[in-house]
């Protein structure tokens, strides 16, 4: 490549993105796109290779560009050329480019002149190149040959604005030097989209060709007809030149002599000709990658500042010190203390908003699941009083006993304290596996050191295992006390006197009670036990169908509202005779469903025989289960013996059935005394044999286990993956320092070029020809003007395009971006 400007700026931005490719950072600096616009044989091929520095454009006279051609020079360590529509082959010969682009336009616009707005995209990688976007136009042309359309003008004025009024466009408006400058329609299409000219540079070609005795001095100079960045004149190769094959190099030479011995631009020589175009343009690129960069230095310092810590812990860390090893093992174990018991006993250093903790969990466990598992264990009352039944009349034999015998009471009581074995145990395994799913939690922190992990897992799991089974003897003694003794003289049993006096109340119902308060609850039965949003799913389409409402649940009933605002209540179900039962979750549904309904077999809600309530969650599902219990609503029991019997056979001896009725009340009592009991106990009971010893395990003796094990070397030896992440974070705190170092010398190495002060542009009238009279034909004249844009034209480009383009009823085409 021939730009030496570009040569010199490569190397500094290529150390830039390597750096910043090296910080695991995308270098997106968006270089500026450059267009060139001009009339027919302008010269703006010329201008746009001697920029690259390759000859790879058709030449030729007349309109030779007929298709807009995007050119995208890319960095890359070999240099060929690549098109879009011939995609996985590669040009190395820049004269095949050239001819495979006139192929190419021929093939779209035929060979009679014709134009296209497709365009034709082509790529060239180089080591000697910037990532730039370079826009070749056709020329700007009023009068259509051959093929071409009758609004020639419009169309080609069309293209060049779907380019030129982008933001980052550099506008090259070429015009040449033996034409009128005041009629250069390229720089009133520039004025247009640019009105401040601040990304408008005028290039004046042919200047070899004006007439002798003719000069373009004054406007070259900036005096007539000024324009704010001015103009540069350039001299190109001729078409001889280009057919006798004088390469780029002798081209730019010849050009140097001419502005040198030329008596009237030899002063300015300095600032003419196709190498100062090349440094204007460079500096731009300079100036706009030095705008990018503040953004750059801001974020990279932000990383450099969040790594330094840990680089700093990582650059003092030595693998094979024994002395570190075993400070870190010390550290680590420690670590691991501390943050099993923020985990167990809750911590407001760092609260999770996400999920529950182990304690939380726990006590989930201890409060609602551990209820909810005992009322599951209770008879229903149909099978209870067979039970006492079969009791009582076994006892009896072949007699007819007067009294109620207190040994079926006791068979009974013992029976069902035996029933408490199996959700005692479910307990202590629901909190021994919650134990060992906060260990994992806590462990995942020593991954760095999987032999350090896998023994401490190992250590910690076997204590958890330990502390269950010494949990679960304890659990099973407490059952065995409590069957050791019946105690009947507790002070909260009612005794048989009592239960039959509450026998004899139970067979006369009054209302009494409801008359003195007045139909009112008393205030207990008011309390509210649980609020929530629940789905009802099972109401049909006609009524609406899934809805989710506000429930709220007291003692005495369930209630649902619309929002939970509860300004509008939808209804309230009294909680008289209510059971609840899961509800199977139906195909692909991660829903959870259970249902209420009558155990008198009435509807619950309007014709509805159940209603069926949706959780998001088993989490919800279960603590609402919780709340149902302690409102006193229980789960579904099937009626039917053992055996298999169905229903219980119904009394026909009313002494018998006193005496059932009795037992049974003596059991509620005392069973009610035993559940009060294990509710309280069960939780003291693990709290002490197995959370609070696995704690004390952990901070007291797991260290000294670890060195027991004669390892300890061992034990602390990394993991690859701790190896690769510590060479990693040290790689990239070097990278970031480096790509600062680098924005740095960037800043001072190059400088920004200030944009020189407005001009009195005026000269440049509007481009405003006349759309003649439709003919018959309706044929189309010349374009119409493009609508002039206010200061902010960069922003507003795009609308008034869009505006041209809705005046004559077409779309402009669609260009890539």
């Amino acid at each position: 490549m021939g730009n030496r400007g570009m040569e010199d700026l490569i190397p500094l931005v290529n150390r830039l993105q390597h750096a910043l490719g090296s910080a695991g950072q995308s270098c997106s600096l968006h270089l500026p796109q450059i267009a060139v616009v001009g009339g027919q044989s302008a010269g703006k091929s010329s201008v746009l290779e001697n920029f690259v520095g390759r000859d790879f454009l058709p030449r030729g006279s007349g309109m030779v560009t007929r298709r807009p051609l995007i050119l995208q020079l890319l960095t890359a360590d070999t240099e060929h050329g690549e098109f879009l529509h011939c995609k996985g082959k590669k040009f190395t010969d820049f004269d095949e480019i050239c001819r495979e682009i006139e192929a190419e336009t021929q093939r779209i616009t035929g060979s009679n002149k014709g134009i296209s707005p497709i365009p034709i995209n082509l790529r060239i990688y180089s080591p000697n190149v910037l990532n730039l976007t370079l826009v070749d136009l056709p020329g700007i042309t009023k009068v259509p040959v051959g093929d071409q359309p009758a609004d020639i003008e419009y169309q080609i004025r069309d293209m060049i604005m779907q380019y030129i009024c982008k933001d980052n466009c550099l506008i090259l408006a070429v015009t040449p030097a033996n034409t009128d400058l005041a009629n250069s329609d390229a720089l009133k299409l520039a004025k247009d989209v640019d009105p401040q000219g601040q990304r408008t540079i005028g290039v004046i070609t042919k200047l070899d060709l004006m007439d002798k005795g003719t000069d373009a001095r004054n406007i070259l100079e900036n005096r007539l007809l000024p324009l704010r960045r001015g103009y540069i004149g350039v001299v190109n190769r001729s078409q001889k030149d280009v057919v006798g094959k004088k390469d780029i190099k002798a081209a730019l030479l010849a050009e140097k002599n001419f502005f040198l011995s030329h008596p009237s631009y030899k002063h300015m020589a300095e600032s003419m000709g196709t190498p100062y175009l090349q440094k204007t343009l460079n500096q731009q690129l300079t100036n706009h990658i030095r705008e990018s960069l503040p953004a750059f230095r801001s974020h990279l310092q932000s990383q450099l500042l969040s790594l330094n810590k840990k680089a700093e812990e990582f650059k003092q860390f030595s693998p094979d010190d024994p002395a570190r090893r075993t400070k870190t093992m010390l550290q680590l174990a420690q670590r691991l203390a501390v943050d099993f018991e923020k985990l167990i006993e809750g911590s407001g250093d760092t609260v999770d908003t996400v999920n529950l903790s182990g304690g939380a969990k726990i006590n989930r466990i201890f409060h609602e699941r551990f209820p909810y598992e005992l009322v599951q264990i209770e008879s229903d009352e149909k099978k209870l009083r067979q039970e006492i039944n079969y009791a009582i009349r076994n006892i009896h034999g072949v007699r007819t006993g007067l009294f109620t015998p207190d040994m079926a009471f006791e068979a009974i009581v013992k029976k069902q304290l035996l029933c408490l074995k199996g959700p005692c145990i479910k307990f202590v395994d629901m909190v021994s596996q919650e134990l060992i799913t906060t260990l994992y939690q806590c462990i995942n922190k020593l991954s760095s050191f999987p032999k350090l992990q896998e023994e401490t897992e190992r250590l910690v799991t076997t204590e958890i295992q330990e502390q269950e089974s010494k949990c679960k003897e304890q659990v099973l003694m407490l059952i065995e006390i409590q069957l050791a003794y019946i105690n009947t003289k507790h002070e909260d049993f009612i005794g048989f006197t009592i239960a039959q006096q509450t026998n004899n109340q139970a067979n006369k119902k009054t209302n009494a009670g409801m008359a003195a308060n007045h139909g009112v609850a008393a205030p207990s039965r008011l309390i509210v036990i649980r609020k929530g949003w629940l789905t009802i799913s099972n109401l049909g389409i006609m009524k609406g169908g899934a809805k989710e409402y506000w429930f709220i649940l007291s003692a005495e009933s369930l209630s649902w509202f619309k929002d939970d605002e509860e300004k509008e209540k939808k209804y309230m179900l009294h909680l008289d005779n209510l059971r609840f039962r899961d509800v199977e979750k139906t195909f692909m549904s991660s829903k959870c469903v259970f249902a209420l309904f009558n155990t008198e077999l009435r509807n619950v809600y309007k014709d509805y025989k159940s209603l069926e309530l949706t959780c998001g969650s088993q989490e919800q599902l279960d603590s609402w289960k919780a709340s149902l219990l302690q409102a006193g609503v229980y789960p579904e029991k099937v009626a039917v013996d053992e055996q298999g019997n169905g229903a219980p056979e119904k009394f026909t001896d009313p002494q018998l059935e006193r005496q059932v009725e009795t037992i049974r009340n003596l059991v509620e009592s005392y069973m009610s005394i035993i559940y009060k009991t294990i509710k309280d106990l069960m939780p003291k009971t693990i709290m002490h044999l197995m959370i609070n010893s696995v704690k004390e395990f952990i901070s007291s003796e797991l260290l000294a286990q670890l060195y027991a094990l004669g390892e300890c070397s061992a034990l602390m030896d990394e993991s690859t993956e701790q190896q690769k992440h510590r060479e990693e974070v040290l790689c990239k705190h070097a990278a970031l320092k480096e790509a600062l170092a680098v924005i740095g010398k960037f800043s001072t190495s190059t400088c920004t070029t200030p944009l020189p002060p407005p001009v009195d542009s005026s000269w440049i009238r509007p481009s405003s020809p006349t759309l003649p009279k439709k003919t018959s034909g309706s044929v189309r004249g010349h374009a119409p003007s493009v609508p002039r844009v206010p200061s902010n034209a960069s922003s507003k480009s795009t609308d008034s395009l869009q505006q041209i383009a809705r005046q004559h009823h077409r779309a402009p085409p669609s260009v890539p971006r």
